[in-house]
């Protein structure tokens, strides 16, 4: 054994063929860059819902005799980070494993950059929106919120923010109000896969008798425009696994064996802003 701590990457799951694959190969990219810079050995790829492992065998595989490191592959905190993650950590910490959770992958600037390399040339007649899946966790939406605010910052031009569930502005609602205005309602897709939130992003603007608007593809995409896998978030990935082996404390999550306590509630039907 190395010594090296050991990294956990823990996405929401999806039942998208399209999106699985990709989670799959943002993991082994992630897996590669952190142990090519010697920062982790062992990397594994878990779940919170929908897909196996779950968290709790994730740890149980990882080796008991270094630090476990779960970065949650999932854009905003809510449900699952505040309750279900926060859970399988404390009973593995009470066990007398050393496991640390880091924050969620956004709200950061980087994101902003890659989103805003996903969407087409605008025109002055385009309306942006960040297409988030939303939760009734109101920590996850004011984290969309945020990214909202960053996205405008890289574009130097308004940003709505729309919600595909949970609470906050309704997606769309904003579509609709954008098309009555005369204006292209163009989708910013602040999903990180195809899967279930995406299909429906692409309803609200395809559908019914007015399909005008743009739908840019989520961060990790199969092909066309980008790389499937962009390089800055692979960086977003790497600077939380340092900042945990460093026992760095943000937005609540206290590292190296101690934990926000549970709090928050599950979206309707879904969860916060992931696949």
């Amino acid at each position: 054994m190395t010594g090296l701590p050991s990294v956990g990457l823990i996405s929401h799951g999806t039942s998208s063929p399209t999106g699985q694959v990709l989670i799959e190969v943002l993991a082994a990219e992630i897996a590669t860059d952190l142990r090519i810079r010697g920062i982790a050995d062992e990397v594994m790829l878990g779940h919170v819902d929908v897909q196996q492992p779950d968290v709790d065998e994730v740890i149980n595989r990882l080796p008991a005799d270094r630090p476990v490191i779960l970065v949650p592959l999932l854009l905003s905190p809510g449900y699952h980070v505040h309750v279900d993650l926060a859970e399988v950590v404390n009973r593995a910490i009470e066990s007398g494993r050393d496991v640390r959770r880091t924050p969620t992958l956004g709200p950061d600037a980087r994101l902003a950059e890659i989103l805003a390399d996903r969407l087409p040339a605008l025109s002055d007649n385009d309306e942006v929106i960040l297409a988030a899946a939303g939760s009734s966790d109101e920590r996850a939406n004011e984290s969309c919120r945020e990214m909202g605010r960053l996205l405008a910052a890289e574009l130097e031009r308004p940003v709505e923010v729309g919600f595909l569930a949970g609470g906050g502005v309704a997606l769309k609602d904003l579509v609709a109000e954008s098309r009555s205005r005369g204006t292209r309602p163009v989708l910013a897709n602040y999903l990180l896969a195809p899967g279930f939130f995406d299909d429906l992003a692409r309803k609200h603007v395809e559908g019914g008798t007015d399909s005008t608007g743009v739908l840019a593809p989520p961060l990790l995409t199969g092909g066309g425009i980008a790389s499937a896998v962009p390089p800055k978030l692979v960086d977003i990935v790497r600077d939380r696994v340092r900042g945990g082996i460093r026992g760095q404390v943000r937005d609540g999550v206290l590292a190296a064996g101690r934990n926000s306590g549970p709090g928050g509630a599950r979206a309707d039907g879904g969860c916060p802003a992931y696949v």
